[in-house]
């Protein structure tokens, strides 16, 4: 497991990096007429490669939906959303699979296991639409599952699993093809206090590693630490971007407020 700190050095400024999610304007509805309504009212906001970004607010405020359209799964109504230059309406079917497939991790806070494989199946599936050779792709997802601790696990189904080890299941699946960008949705909700540090040690490190980025939707304050910077939503919006969390919520800040 590394080791990286939760208040890691923050050695370069936003501006000397490249942006890894570039979005303005962006809007999303769910609905139609008198029904409609608006889960995102234009959102405006950058992420850095090499940065942990989190994103956190009442529920209810377009957290999810806004990673989803960051990562592909949704579609926006408006606005400009590119992920390393690239805007997934502009791509063909096909190429946005490929390029989400390719470039994207994304940890559901459902987790998303498929209950009849093995977990050190369920995490070598990306590298399997990747077009790696299964048994390589299994080492590869065994290797990554010593990394969260379950090394000792990887010929169990899920249903053996508890909530947490599963939530770790579903990180080693968004990690295991490197990905540029990771995005996760309460990656610790369903983990103790040791093993949530453990987990965002090594979504930290990737961070750092390279020229990838984290977007981490989180309720949970006892992770704030390890971000480089935070982003509240509120109402479809980003009202505030701060660089700790005492600058949202000041120094007395509860689990309630976040």
């Amino acid at each position: 497991m590394s080791t990286v700190p939760a208040q890691s050095p923050r050695t370069h400024s936003s501006s000397d990096r490249a942006t890894a999610v570039h979005c303005r304007g962006v809007t999303k509805n769910y609905g139609t007429g008198n029904s409609t309504v608006r889960a995102l009212r234009g959102i405006d906001l950058d992420v850095y490669e090499g940065e942990l970004l989190m994103l956190v607010g009442p529920s209810g405020c377009g957290k999810t939906t806004l990673i989803s359209v960051i990562a592909g799964v949704l579609d926006r109504d408006e606005g400009e959303c590119s992920v390393f230059g690239k805007d997934f309406s502009a791509l063909s079917s096909w190429e946005r699979t490929r390029f989400r497939g390719e470039t994207i991790g994304f940890v559901f806070q459902s987790f998303n296991l498929i209950p009849t494989l093995t977990i050190a199946e369920n995490v070598s599936v990306p590298l399997l639409l990747n077009g790696v050779d299964r048994k390589a792709a299994l080492q590869r997802a065994k290797e990554m599952l010593s990394v969260v601790g379950l090394g000792d696990r990887v010929n169990d189904t899920p249903n053996r699993l508890s909530g947490g080890q599963q939530q770790r299941v579903a990180i080693s699946r968004a990690l295991v093809h490197n990905p540029r960008l990771v995005v996760c949705d309460e990656p610790t909700s369903a983990l103790d206090h040791e093993t949530g540090h453990k987990v965002m040690e090594l979504l930290r490190g990737v961070a750092m590693s390279g020229n990838r980025a984290l977007v981490v939707v989180t309720h949970d304050n006892r992770i704030f630490d390890f971000a480089d910077r935070i982003a509240h939503m509120d109402d479809g919006q980003v009202d505030k971007i701060v660089g700790s969390a005492k600058e949202l919520y000041g120094p007395n800040m509860s689990a309630q407020q976040a």
